[in-house]
């Protein structure tokens, strides 16, 4: 009894120790990033020229509130932002804008065509940046290795443990 006891805890103790996985994250770690006291507030203004204020969502390496210049395109800002992350899903990345007549518009942009197109020439120009836009990275957490063995361990090990209570409940 003493040795089952022993293999159990032993595996409970490593279900548990992969089961405390850091890898799917959205956004940024707030621990190393030195974030001044308004928060996420980037401050790339150009003093020779207009300055505009934008913010940046999503799965980007610094997301929040930027002053660029206004001459700042897509590209330009998503670089600001510090790049996409692993998640993002580059062909998805959208720009929403609020017009004069308080109407939204929706512009999409596909920058897996920029990185991964044979013929660089053909790929779109990114849009300009306005006052007041959103530029939306959206993506999905990806599962490793690791998060499946953890979620797999944790299922057979509370499957071992019902398996043993039972088994011991019907023996006395």
């Amino acid at each position: 009894m003493k040795v089952y006891f022993f293999f159990i805890s032993l595996f409970v103790l490593s279900a548990l120790n992969l089961a405390q996985s850091n890898d799917t994250k959205i956004g940024i770690d707030y621990g190393s990033l030195k974030m001044n006291p308004q928060g996420a507030l980037y401050d790339y203004s150009d003093p020779q020229s207009v300055n505009i204020k934008v913010a940046v969502w999503g799965n980007v390496r610094f997301p929040g509130r930027y002053i660029v210049p206004e001459y700042t395109n897509a590209k330009d800002l998503l670089s600001f932002a510090g790049g996409p992350t692993e998640n993002a899903l580059l062909e998805d990345l959208r720009i929403y804008r609020t017009k004069d007549d308080s109407t939204q518009e929706f512009i999409a942009l596909n920058y897996n065509d920029l990185l991964w197109s044979k013929n660089p020439q053909k790929v779109s120009v990114a849009p300009q940046i306005k006052a007041g836009d959103v530029l939306l990275a959206p993506g999905e957490p990806r599962w490793y290795t690791r998060e499946y063995l953890s979620i797999s361990l944790s299922i057979v090990s509370t499957l071992i443990s019902l398996s043993i209570l039972i088994l011991n409940i019907v023996r006395k």
